[in-house]
């Protein structure tokens, strides 16, 4: 009987991401036991900032930089637009993974319910499509929105031709 193990973690880390899931390979053997499994890092990220931009009450996800990076990046044709993984640090190891966030919250918004928002999709989000167990997720406020800030991005530019 020859064993196989399925594997959750980062690519680069041949030793890292051994699962429990084991089992016989060969014609027997039921089809979830056969073969190996990788979940990049970047996998797991791509999942946690979407879970997170999903709660009501964040604005952006990304500290200051970053957001002020992506705002150039957006206005460039032909770069695809912004990062989903902006704003969002993650840690995958053999069964379980950690994520950071830094977010920017709407004006207005309890700050305490809003990261408990984040915190429950994420974890909900990351379990649910990779297997990992999610030990934390950090959220980290950066700023807050203002209602005034739109209003100064979606003023037209005087002497544009129109």
């Amino acid at each position: 009987m020859t064993e196989n193990i399925t594997s959750v973690g980062g690519a680069s880390r041949p030793e890292a991401g051994l699962s429990a899931l084991k089992g016989r390979t060969g014609a027997g053997a039921p089809a979830e036991t056969r073969g190996k499994t990788t979940i990049a890092d970047g996998v797991v990220a791509k999942i946690a900032g979407m879970a997170a931009r999903e709660v009501p009450g964040i604005y952006n996800l990304g500290a200051g930089m970053a957001r002020a990076f992506g705002a150039v990046r957006d206005r460039v044709p032909g770069t695809g637009g912004g990062s989903l993984t902006q704003g969002v640090k993650v840690e995958v190891g053999e069964r379980q993974a950690a994520v950071d966030l830094d977010v920017v919250v709407e004006y207005g918004v309890s700050i305490v319910d809003v990261a408990g928002g984040v915190r429950t999709n994420v974890i909900s989000a990351v379990e649910r499509m990779t297997g990992l167990e999610v030990v934390e997720v950090n959220v980290a406020v950066d700023d807050v929105h203002l209602p005034d800030d739109e209003d100064e991005l979606n003023e037209p530019d005087e002497g544009r031709v129109r």
